[in-house]
């Protein structure tokens, strides 16, 4: 079995009401649940909007921190899952579920070293 992430992207620059939010929550929620039962969901995650973040670049062996994302663009991370699949085929199946239910797009990777399992 590999681990893939599902990245959300959302483009801050539209912003959700909260009855969108509430609606996209209780979508998302189904497709975890199904990813629970049948054996794939290993973690999920929603983050706060980038302007809550903190970057810090290593710099001649110190590090500098600034506020905000890494990247200056319209489209953040906004939450992902961590999924167990037999194959990348499997994965995409999982991230159509998930585009379909939270209305954006989703990124598929593939993770290089799994640590802790």
């Amino acid at each position: 079995m590999k681990q893939y992430l599902l990245a959300v992207q959302f483009d801050e620059s539209k912003p959700e009401t909260e009855e969108e939010r509430r609606e996209q929550m209780a979508r998302t929620g189904k497709v975890t649940e199904e990813m629970q039962a049948a054996g794939s969901w290993v973690f999920v995650g929603g983050l706060l909007p980038s302007h809550a973040s903190t970057v810090v670049r290593p710099a001649n062996g110190t590090t500098t921190m600034t506020d905000g994302p890494f990247a200056e663009t319209k489209e953040q991370l906004a939450g992902f899952w961590v999924i167990r699949c037999e194959d990348l085929d499997e994965a995409l199946v999982w991230a159509e579920k998930c585009a379909l239910a939270c209305g954006q797009p989703i990124e598929v990777r593939p993770f290089d070293i799994v640590l802790g399992h």
